[in-house]
């Protein structure tokens, strides 16, 4: 079964810059699958931060519009999201969720932390 493995988290200052990855870990149709990105801060829920569709078309949430992109690439297989601008409120761990077609798959998150 194909998993997706998030990469890419980090520390960095507050108005500094990251990139996360989300790459299957084997060939697989992502151009048929709509990426998500979420996020989840100690003591608070989960939540959405960035989708793209199988067109491409993407939404966000308010507190990120403006500053983060998310992306794909269905030739390698992988979804990104840049995140520039970062602010404290950003430091959680990040999960790519990846679905479509009755299937669904999330990653294992990864750490990103904004220190101000």
């Amino acid at each position: 079964q194909v998993q997706f493995v998030e990469s890419g988290g980090g520390l960095v200052q507050s108005g500094g810059s990251l990139s996360l990855s989300c790459a299957a870990s084997r060939s697989s149709f992502i151009s048929r699958y709509t990426g998500d990105w979420y996020r989840q801060a100690p003591g608070k829920q989960r939540e959405l931060v960035a989708t793209i569709d199988t067109r491409g078309s993407t939404t966000y949430a308010d507190s990120t519009k403006g500053r983060f992109t998310i992306s794909r690439d269905n030739l390698k297989n992988t979804f990104r999201l840049q995140m520039n601008d970062l602010e404290s409120d950003d430091t959680a761990v990040y999960y790519c969720h990846v679905w479509g077609f009755g299937d669904e798959y999330w990653g294992q998150g990864t750490q990103v932390t904004v220190s101000s």
